[in-house]
C-alpha cells in the first residue's frame, strides 16, 4: 500500500479539511455540475446520483484516484438542500428544530477508466427545540448557504445539535471512516488511514464534545 494523490471533485472546505487531516495529499477540481434536488424516492438514491454526476464530469480530466460526494438531508418526508437565501435557511431550521432528521452522503471513488466504487452513508441528527431568536442569532454565526439544510455540524458544541447517531464526519460532508476503509481495501491507499481517521475523529469529537455526550454511537 502507498500514499497516492487524490483528486476531490469539490471545492468544499470541509471535505478538503477532512481528507487532509487524515494525511491524504489532495487537489480540488470542482465539477461545476448543478445538483439535483428532487425526483427520487430516497435520500440514498439522490445522493449517489449527484455524486456520480460530479465524478463523471471530472473523470475526463484525470487519471488519478478521484473522489466525489453529495450530502442530502431528509426530514419531515422531504429533502433539504442548500438554502437559496437566508429566508429559506430560516424556514429549514424552523422545520427541523426539536426533531430528528437523516443525513446521507453518497460517495463515488475510483480511477477513471478503471475500478470505481460507490456507497452511501447515513447518520441521524436531532436538533434542540429552537425559536426564532435562536435561529436569527445562529444564522449570523455561520454561512448557511453552502450547507445542506443550512446548518454546520462542525464546531457546534451542542448549540443546535442535541444527539447524533452514526458518523459525525458524514454529517460534516464526507464519511471518512467508510471512505478510508474503501481506499485501503480496494485501492491500496494509505494503510495507516484508519488510524489517522480515528485520530481525526477524536479531534472532532473533542471540539464538539457537548452534544456528543448524548450520541448513541
Amino acid at each position: 500500500m502507498s500514499t497516492k494523490r487524490i483528486v476531490l471533485a469539490s471545492v468544499s472546505p470541509r471535505r478538503l479539511d477532512l481528507l487532509r487531516a487524515t494525511g491524504f495529499e489532495v487537489v480540488c477540481d470542482p465539477s461545476g455540475v448543478a445538483e439535483i434536488e428532487s425526483g427520487f424516492s430516497s435520500p440514498h438514491e439522490l445522493a449517489l446520483v449527484n455524486a456520480g454526476l460530479k465524478w463523471q464530469a471530472v473523470a475526463i480530466r484525470h487519471k488519478e484516484i478521484l473522489v466525489s460526494a453529495d450530502t442530502v438531508v431528509w426530514g419531515n418526508n422531504k429533502f433539504y438542500g442548500k438554502p437559496r437565501d437566508l429566508i429559506e435557511a430560516k424556514l429549514m431550521l424552523n422545520e427541523l428544530g426539536g426533531r430528528t432528521h437523516e443525513v446521507v452522503t453518497g460517495v463515488v471513488v475510483g480511477i477513471p477508466g478503471g475500478r470505481v466504487e460507490s456507497f452511501a452513508e447515513s447518520s441521524r441528527v436531532t436538533f434542540r427545540a429552537i425559536d426564532e431568536v435562536f435561529i436569527d442569532s445562529y444564522l449570523k454565526s455561520i454561512n448557511p448557504l453552502d450547507k445542506a439544510a443550512g446548518y454546520a455540524a462542525q464546531g457546534d458544541g451542542g448549540r443546535l445539535i442535541s444527539a447524533l447517531e452514526g458518523s459525525l464526519t458524514n454529517v460534516i460532508g464526507l464519511p471518512m471512516e467508510r471512505l478510508g476503509e474503501v481506499l485501503a481495501s480496494k485501492f491500496g491507499v494509505l494503510p495507516s488511514a484508519l488510524a489517522a481517521i480515528d485520530e481525526c475523529r477524536g479531534e472532532i469529537i473533542k471540539n464538539n464534545g457537548a452534544f456528543l455526550d448524548g450520541r448513541k454511537n
